[in-house]
């Protein structure tokens, strides 16, 4: 199966994070004056992602994200080239205008699970040591992005076999935060 390619971090098999890491400053594609993102923390919730939202290196079939507290998240290098892609999403991706790397994606919407979260693409580090993806998301788009749906089984046959769990939706203790988060809201739940 190693012949179906997921993402190039994880292609050759997904690396164990490290213990404790405090850390590391993503960089953008660009050559001369890249975008410069310090990461003050581990990262949360590492995947792979099938949507057609996130950003993926040239070639790859999903992408890599993960999330980390919004306070531990500061542009330090070139913010004068991020460009919001999407304004009226709820994922605020901050991508480089020259390169087109997405650099970070802060959650700002009142009242939402992920508000104080920010999406990172922990591939784009100086240094190895982000906690390893976990699961794959939003398998099934991957389709809308143009992915023949003839090669699905093989798709999620290789997540599995990365130790990659494909959902076509989050991963279930993603979910079961989100339904706490809103039965909370309800009043459902203290």
């Amino acid at each position: 199966m190693a012949s179906v390619s997921i993402h190039p971090a994880v292609d050759n098999g997904v690396k164990p994070g490290k213990p404790g890491f405090a850390g590391a400053t993503l960089r953008c594609n660009c050559t001369t004056d890249p975008v410069e993102v310090k990461i003050s923390s581990d990262c949360l919730h590492n995947h792979v992602c099938g949507c057609t939202k996130c950003w993926k290196p040239a070639g790859a079939t999903f992408s890599m994200v993960a999330v980390a507290s919004s306070s531990d998240v500061e542009v330090t290098k070139n913010v004068h080239k991020l460009k919001v892609v999407d304004g009226t999403a709820l994922i605020q991706r901050h991508a480089c205008t020259s390169c087109g790397v997405h650099m970070h994606g802060p959650v700002t919407r009142p009242n939402h699970p992920f508000t104080g979260l920010t999406f990172i693409h922990t591939e784009l580090a100086d240094v190895e040591g982000f906690a390893a993806p976990t699961f794959a998301a939003f398998v099934s788009s991957v389709i809308e992005g143009g992915t023949d749906p003839a090669k699905m089984d093989a798709i999620r046959a290789r997540l599995n076999e990365l130790g990659l769990p494909p959902y076509d939706a989050l991963s279930p203790g993603l979910m079961d935060y989100i339904a706490t988060f809103t039965a909370k809201a309800n009043g459902v739940l203290s």
